[in-house]
């Protein structure tokens, strides 16, 4: 059996303190490095929230509205821990967004939990608060432990993202080539069909994801310099 806790364990278990989510967003000049410690706390904290206070299980479906963030590979690993199915659209249990998504979801607030993040420097809450019903991620996930066990969780057979089934899911990432224990420079969005591979890649791959956004291509090669990683 293989399910993301399996692997983030595993990872856990051989080198808990290497980087494996680096973050740089141009625009406003952050920097943010996750080590395997780091980023499995996030995703506890984060399973918390979504299991234990709102109060999804196993094969519910959790809406990914973010764009291109560390937070967003958290969103995704904290949503597999409780056995959500991540998807991008269609019938959903349950939404995470960002800021730009916030007017967007507010209204389904009375219907469906919300979840919201300012996607500020360590997950800051929005300054001026969210709109009424809508969880505030900054506000509501420090308070979270920093372990989480799902019950049942999720299994092979469990749908992770968008009809794939974790045994699918993980299989793939491992014949992907990037899963080689190698740094990966990328900006595609991990928390989108387009970009998932990449970060199942490096999880299962035993490798990392360097992550870029709003960078041109001359300070994209010279991440790839300094952080020692391949591009995508």
């Amino acid at each position: 059996m293989t399910t993301f806790t399996q692997v983030l364990d595993g990872l856990l278990a051989r080198d808990p303190g290497r980087p494996l989510v680096t973050f740089y967003d141009d625009a406003t000049g952050e920097r943010t490095e996750l080590s395997v410690t780091t980023y499995a706390n996030w995703v506890a904290k984060t399973a918390s929230l979504l299991g234990d206070e709102l109060g999804l299980e196993a094969g519910d479906r959790l809406l990914v509205d973010l764009p291109a963030h560390w937070l967003g590979t958290v969103v995704l690993g904290a949503a597999w821990t409780v056995g959500l199915e991540v998807v991008w659209d269609g019938p959903h249990d349950a939404v995470c967004t960002g800021p730009e998504g916030l007017a967007r979801w507010a209204d389904e607030a009375a219907g469906v939990p919300v979840v919201a993040s300012a996607l500020l420097p360590l997950a800051g809450r929005f300054p001026d608060g969210v709109p009424a019903g809508v969880h505030d991620l900054g506000t509501e996930v420090w308070g979270q432990p920093d372990a989480y066990v799902a019950w049942p969780g999720a299994d092979d057979d469990t749908l992770a993202a968008a009809g794939t089934t974790h045994a699918t899911l993980w299989a793939a990432a491992a014949a992907l080539p990037e899963a080689e224990g190698r740094r990966l420079l990328t900006r595609s969005n991990p928390a989108s069909p387009d970009g998932l591979g990449d970060l199942t890649a490096a999880l299962v791959g035993r490798g990392s994801l360097v992550l870029a956004v709003h960078a041109s291509p001359e300070r994209l090669d010279r991440i790839a310099s300094d952080e020692r990683a391949v591009r995508s």
